[in-house]
């Protein structure tokens, strides 16, 4: 998948991908959404933690945003973490959310990507892609940060499912 450039590209190819994504959880049948593991050694163990995985890097890009465009500077990735230890701060992630069934993680889901496109949507392409425009966006770009939580993201997600799809017909 291309990486977007701007704005209307951000919007569609987040969105697209999003949407593919969900049709590919829906390929799976009921119970391997719900009840199957993936059989590859690896954080994720089931859909719902792939989910959760991009809710919550949502929800820090939320906090990212508040508190930077605020004048303060965020703790980014997360309190506690540098980029170096997101290995750390993912599986930190994994760990606090499961007791989340996976109807919860789907909307919780749902509900945290449309935040994360109604910054995108309210912002001009420079404002979204102009880099060092904000300082708590250090040497990059705002839009940078949302291609990461969104469409690229999305396009790592698809990857693991498809990876368990292929599993599951080797079985």
């Amino acid at each position: 998948m291309p990486r977007p450039k701007n704005k209307e590209e951000l919007i569609k190819i987040s969105n697209e991908n999003y949407v593919m994504m969900l049709k590919l959880i829906e390929s799976f049948g009921k119970d391997e959404i719900i009840n199957g593991k993936i059989p590859f050694d690896d954080r994720d163990k089931n859909i719902r933690d792939i989910l959760i995985h991009l809710h919550h890097w949502h929800l820090m890009m939320l906090d990212w945003y508040k508190v930077g465009m605020s004048g303060e500077k965020p703790d980014m990735p997360a309190k506690g973490y540098t980029w170096k230890t997101t290995a750390d701060l993912n599986m930190y992630i994994w760990e606090k959310y499961q007791s989340t069934s996976y109807n919860e993680a789907s909307k919780m889901l749902t509900d945290s990507f449309e935040k994360v496109q109604t910054i995108i949507k309210k912002h001009t392409d420079e404002e979204l892609f102009e880099k060092k425009r904000y300082k708590w966006t250090g040497t990059t770009s705002l839009g940078a940060y949302l291609v990461s939580a969104t469409s690229s993201h999305y396009d790592w997600a698809m990857k693991k499912l498809k990876k368990y799809k292929k599993s599951l017909k080797s079985n």
